[in-house]
């Protein structure tokens, strides 16, 4: 059973979302933090820090936006899957370049390990992405109730990380999610959908949040192919015709 940690409330941060430093990445620490709307962030060799910013860069899965580049690879060569491979995608998002060379990153030694325990205790997830047996992009994040809060994404092959962000935006939309937590803002975000909110309507969904309700069957009914993809059908999922 997790043990609540209270962090300071979240209208504390500072103007860059910088709330607390230090503390551990323990199990209980972590899924507390994500149920008040805070996430770990920091290089290796300085304090754990711990984020809240304002505004939050939130993506509705149905807001999911694909282009027609896009729409060409997910009917092309890749497969997915969903928590068939969590710590090669962890891995995959700690690479820089061209995925072959290690770089220093804020998914530090500690983070990872962190990661491998929330996957472990039905909190954490992945989805990967396939050409062929090599795994060549993915995603990972964490579930709570009714909110993915995503951490990273990596691809190795043109397109695989947003194909992975597709087949998860449908999935969660399959069961009933109402955001996936984008963190901070990026054009690249932008472009696949995925806007700013304030701080306190994202706390909405999080206010009924079980810290100990876990997600063990998360990859039960994932989709696997693009018959599956009814998103993109829908009058709310705006194609680009780029």
């Amino acid at each position: 059973m997790i043990k609540f940690r209270p962090f300071p409330n979240v209208s504390q941060a500072d103007e860059d979302g910088l709330l607390a430093m230090g503390g551990d990445l323990n199990l209980d620490t972590l899924v507390s933090a994500y149920s008040q709307g805070i996430f770990p962030w920091f290089n290796e060799g300085s304090p754990i820090l711990w984020w809240s910013p304002d505004p939050r860069m939130t993506l509705r899965p149905s807001d999911i936006r694909v282009s027609r580049s896009l729409k060409k690879a997910l009917k092309g060569k890749f497969k997915v899957s969903c928590d068939r491979s969590f710590e090669p995608v962890i891995t995959g998002c700690a690479l820089r370049g061209d995925g072959t060379k290690q770089e220093p990153t804020w998914i530090t030694q500690s983070m990872h390990r962190a990661y491998l325990d929330l996957f472990a205790s039905g909190y954490a997830h992945s989805v990967e992405v396939w050409n062929q047996d090599r795994l060549v992009g993915g995603l990972y994040g964490v579930v709570l109730g009714t909110v993915f809060f995503g951490e990273s994404m990596f691809s190795t092959e043109r397109d695989a990380s947003k194909v992975a962000l597709v087949f998860l935006c449908q999935h969660l939309s399959n069961q009933g999610f109402e955001l996936i937590d984008c963190q901070v803002y990026s054009d690249h975000l932008r472009s696949l959908g995925a806007r700013e909110i304030s701080r306190d309507k994202f706390m909405i969904p999080l206010h009924d949040i079980d810290i100990n309700q876990t997600s063990h069957h998360f990859r039960d009914e994932f989709p696997s192919t693009y018959e599956d993809l009814t998103i993109l059908h829908s009058p709310t999922n705006a194609i680009n015709q780029e």
